[in-house]
């Protein structure tokens, strides 16, 4: 791409922005070498992964790709033998690990409700860094600290007792009385590392010991007591064997790390393209972005609702409509009337989404992809390349038109301007000429009246204005397109405070021919403004007469769905009737075996049986393809709605997930209180790769309530036994769902309530299912009752995938905080758990994280 009209454009500056919301220096760096791309499955693959993104956080996530310092150039210290990382370093390859695993769970948590393909396709790439994790927090705490380890822990000691000896000393000198007249201070003072007393230099004999300092005026000097020296030399001692020991231990720990180094190469690029991605989406969230469509089947560019990102609120809203063939787009009309900015937010926004970036426009916009952009704008005057401003125009002009092809961007700014109005203008036509041969996009900015009508006269152009309001005097930033434009010279003039006999006297000088054709664009655009006026009431009216259309498409509907539940009620009658009479019959069939039986009585028993259970099966069959038609109209005229009034849109949705629908993949729960919390992990790792078919054994769901059970036979065609908890139902197939089965088989005499399920022999109602809590309060509770609460939510928190959560239990006198730790430490299913920091509730309040 032409880095000088990237500049010009302004791309730069926006990917710096844009780059600001990179969580990781390694993220943020690949972002800011990132520029326009010219492969449109690459650019929609960025875009994609952007649109999951946005609709990840639409659902109230939180961001899983977490900041990480640095790795790439620890990798060549990992891999010299005998190098040691610093704890600094080895934190980063530990935030680093940290992040990519948030990021493979948090994706892969919600890759089936929130329909992420692509990032899942990217996690996956992600290598187990689990190994890697194992190792280095081991060695160091989450927060980057050295762990207290056995080989350190006795040296940490031996330091603290020096430490706390030399401080006895030294209070044992500033507490004497007799040494107060001696001291300068009764606080001791570090020189070079070590602790001494501020001593008058005239009574120095008082306290034995080692001059480290005189002070400037030769009054004080500093004395470390004898007693203290040797501490002191032990203490440094001790100091410089911890940190050999650390040394060691980091040694060790770098050189464990070599086989992680294939791993940590190949997963840095998958999550600087996390980063980029969620960045970007996260920077058009703030900016009401969109992701522009891509140009399918040779459609014209079309640019709707667009704003230059850097306006911010000031930017006025504009539409850029191409037509089928036509390519060159020149717009007129007054200064500082915003035709340059129109320039540049199309070049602009063009370039972003080449990028992979969202843009500031609306919902509609599709733009192409273009192998180079090319720009004349603005004044390339330059004393010391003896440049003119004609000059540097020319030399821009023939830049782009040298390079330019079928899928260039050209913009050129005041085209013909700065020579002779004749000679400009016959150059700026040749120009456009030869780039409508070469096929090229074209936007064009010009005062000159004869590229108004080149404009017209040419098929692949077409002509657009910037509005200008006739009573206030002034540009309203609108963009007309199809209209060119007065440039309002002598209006501007004269409302910057030129003196308006000057004004008059221009005004004279305008030649007749001239005037006519100002007020022959003054006429185009009254004829062009009410045009706009019939075409939107034409278009109210229209969209009035469709929204009549579907209330009576919708009314038709309704009425056919209650006319066909009538027919199912009476359906069902007859239904009873059916099995009412069967059973009759069965109980003359019985006492004709207890007289004499005839084979015709018999006979004529098992005709009426049958003949009375076809004619119920056609009758049913025959509401059911109503229903079904019925059906498929409602959903073909649901399409036909969202079609009309819900065009295929790109922007991310705001919608908000319930609680509920963010948990609505938990599996039933089963009440056995042997069940253990590995089983219950267990189950929803096994739902992969089963083929559903309709067969004894099978799981289902059936109801509103999406009730779960399991297939005991088939009664007949369409129609099956199905076995609720201890409750069993016979079903149409059509109206069961079939479900992945799970790894734990359930007995058939388990029992199950429909209603309500138990966990650990507490009772759960659905609504409790999907509402475990960020913070379980246990205050005022008794220790069974309050166990009892946690036992509930860590079973709530495994079935919905819930790795953490806190309680608060308070301090008191200790009972319910040792009886939740107690617990806690026992769970199989807790990974660890930690008192809260004090500014959160400290030794009241316990954090616990569940395990994978």
């Amino acid at each position: 791409m032409n880095t000088k009209t990237l500049h010009e454009i302004d791309f730069f500056r926006i990917r710096e922005e844009v780059a600001g919301y990179c969580v990781s220096e390694e993220g943020k760096k690949s972002l800011l070498d990132r520029e326009p791309l010219k492969k449109i499955d690459e650019i929609e693959k960025l875009k994609n992964m952007g649109r999951e993104w946005g609709a990840y956080f639409a659902a109230t996530h939180k961001n899983p790709v977490s900041a990480w310092e640095p790795v790439k150039p620890l990798i060549p210290i990992i891999k010299a033998n005998g190098a040691a990382l610093t704890l600094e370093q080895v934190h980063s390859i530990g935030q680093f690990v940290i992040s990519a695993k948030n990021v493979k769970e948090g994706i892969e948590n919600h890759r089936i409700d929130l329909e992420l393909k692509l990032l899942a396709e990217q996690a996956e790439l992600l290598p187990d860094f689990t190994e890697t994790e194992k190792k280095i927090f081991r060695v160091i705490t989450p927060d980057g600290e050295m762990r207290d380890l056995p080989e350190i822990s006795n040296i940490r000691k031996q330091i603290a007792s020096l430490n706390s000896k030399i401080k006895t000393i030294m209070q044992q000198f500033t507490s004497d009385q007799k040494l107060a007249n001696v001291l300068e201070s009764n606080v001791p003072v570090l020189r070079n590392g070590r602790q001494v007393l501020a001593v008058k230099s005239s009574l120095q004999n008082r306290i034995p010991g080692i001059i480290h300092e005189v002070s400037q005026t030769a009054q004080t000097v500093y004395v470390e007591p004898q007693e203290a020296v040797l501490c002191s030399n032990e203490l440094i001692q001790k100091e410089y064997e911890l940190q050999a020991v650390i040394k060691k231990i980091l040694t060790e720990l770098t050189a464990s790390l070599q086989p992680s180094i294939p791993a940590i190469r190949d997963g840095l690029p998958v999550m600087c393209l996390f980063d980029t991605t969620q960045a970007a989406e996260r920077w058009g969230s703030e900016h009401n972005c969109t992701y522009a469509q891509p140009i399918r089947n040779s459609e014209p560019p079309l640019l709707l609702g667009a704003r230059h990102p850097l306006l911010g609120s000031n930017a006025v809203p504009i539409d850029i409509r191409f037509m089928d063939e036509k390519r060159v787009l020149i717009i007129t009309g007054p200064n500082t009337g915003g035709k340059t900015v129109s320039l540049k937010t199309f070049a602009l926004l063009s370039m972003l989404n080449q990028a992979g970036f969202p843009i500031t426009a609306s919902d509609g916009t599709r733009l192409p992809v273009f192998s180079n952009v090319f720009a004349d704008i603005g004044d390339d005057q330059s004393l010391d390349q003896s440049l003119s401003t004609f000059s540097g125009h020319m030399k821009n002009i023939a830049q782009a038109v040298n390079a330019a092809g079928a899928d260039t961007l050209v913009l050129l700014d005041e085209l013909g301007s700065g020579t002779d109005p004749q000679e400009g203008t016959a150059i700026a036509m040749a120009v456009l000429d030869e780039l409508i041969k070469k096929k090229s996009f074209v936007l064009v900015t010009t005062h000159q009246g004869i590229l108004k009508n080149y404009g017209y006269t040419n098929p692949s152009c077409i002509n657009a204005s910037v509005e200008f309001n006739q009573n206030t005097l002034s540009p309203s930033y609108h963009l007309m397109m199809g209209v060119p434009g007065e440039s309002h010279a002598l209006d501007i003039a004269q409302k910057s405070g030129l003196p308006g006999v000057i004004c008059k006297a221009a005004r004279d000088y305008i030649a007749t021919e001239q005037a006519d054709v100002s007020a022959l664009i003054r006429g185009l655009n009254r004829k062009h403004i009410e045009l706009n006026k019939i075409q939107k009431e034409a278009e109210r009216k229209a969209n009035d007469a469709e929204d009549k259309y579907q209330r009576l498409k919708s009314k038709e509907l309704e009425l056919r769905r209650k006319e066909n539940e009538l027919k199912k009620g009476k359906q069902q009658e007859l239904n009873d009737f059916l099995v009412h009479s069967r059973r009759q019959l069965e109980n003359l069939v019985r006492s004709l075996k207890e007289g004499e039986i005839t084979r015709e009585k018999t006979l004529g028993v098992k005709q009426f049986i049958a003949e009375l259970t076809e004619n119920t099966e056609r009758l049913e069959g025959k509401i059911e393809a109503e229903e079904e038609k019925l059906a498929r109209d409602e959903e073909a005229f649901a399409k036909e709605i969202s079609k009309q009034k819900h065009p295929a849109s790109t922007k991310k949705t705001k919608k908000k997930l319930s609680n509920a629908e963010a948990l609505k993949t938990a599996s039933t729960i089963i009440s056995d209180d042997n069940y253990s919390s590995s089983v219950k992990t267990g189950v929803a790792a096994s739902i992969k790769n089963q083929i559903l078919q309709f067969e004894p054994g099978a799981s289902v769901i059936a109801g509103a309530n999406r009730n779960e059970g399991v297939l005991i036979e088939n009664v007949r065609k369409g129609v099956w036994q199905v076995q609720f908890g201890s409750v069993k139902m016979t079903m149409k197939e059509k109206d069961l769902k079939l479900i992945p089965k799970k790894d734990v088989e359930l007995s058939p005499d388990v029992s199950f309530e429909l209603s309500s399920q138990m966990v650990n022999g507490v009772s759960i109602t659905e609504k409790d299912v999907a509402r475990p809590v960020f913070e379980l309060r246990l205050l005022g509770m008794r220790a069974d009752e309050a166990i009892k609460a946690l036992e509930r939510q860590i079973d709530l928190c495994v079935l919905n995938n819930f790795p953490h959560f806190s309680v608060i239990h308070g301090k008191g006198d200790g009972i319910l905080m040792q009886a939740v730790k107690d617990y806690l430490s026992h769970s199989p299913v807790v990974e660890e758990f930690s008192a809260a920091p004090a500014e959160d509730g400290g030794a009241g309040k316990t954090y616990v994280q569940l395990k994978n």
